[in-house]
């Protein structure tokens, strides 16, 4: 395999970072020690750019090329965004709503199951002549207000940089 370009970032599916090679785990680098990589990548990652510069974070992350396209957002080169985790308020949520029907037939079941409420203690009816929805108020609020996992599915594997290699030529 031929040198790589500084700055290359490949996906491996080994734990290490072969020598010549960075993780990219969002560290501080000290500029004197790799002027070319900071050439390259200036503060698009984080660092201060006198002394240091940052390396992209690609844990918990997925990459995005930036630019935009049609019915796209523009993305900057080194924009983060999104969350692993979002919990819905009320008006984030669909339309919809949570109806119960119930009538004044004598309960024959225990099951919910395409049932309606009856009278009786805890049990439903089969008898669907006349149902009536009950009104709003009578049911509660469920929920409890956590966030949800937002993550697509996904297999974790290594991202490297490399620290070494040829000075990418440009066009």
């Amino acid at each position: 395999m031929s040198d790589p370009f500084i700055a290359e970032i490949r996906i491996v599916g080994f734990n290490f970072a072969p020598r010549g090679w960075a993780f990219c785990q969002g560290q501080t680098m000290n500029i004197a020690q790799n002027t070319a990589l900071f050439s390259l990548l200036g503060t698009t990652y984080g660092g201060n750019g006198t002394t240091t510069y940052g390396i992209p974070n690609l844990q918990d992350r997925m990459p995005m090329h930036p630019g935009n396209g049609p019915g796209l957002t523009p993305r900057s080169l080194g924009q983060q965004a999104g969350s692993s985790q979002v919990t819905l308020t009320t008006p984030q949520m669909p339309a919809h709503s949570h109806t119960v029907m119930a009538n004044t037939a004598a309960a024959n079941q225990t099951n919910p199951a395409g049932n309606v409420l009856a009278r009786g203690r805890n049990t439903f009816s089969t008898a669907l002549s006349n149902p009536a929805a009950l009104a709003p108020t009578s049911v509660s609020v469920q929920g409890n207000g956590l966030p949800h996992n937002n993550q697509s599915p996904y297999q974790s594997m290594n991202f490297i940089i490399a620290l070494q290699g040829i000075f990418p030529p440009r066009p």
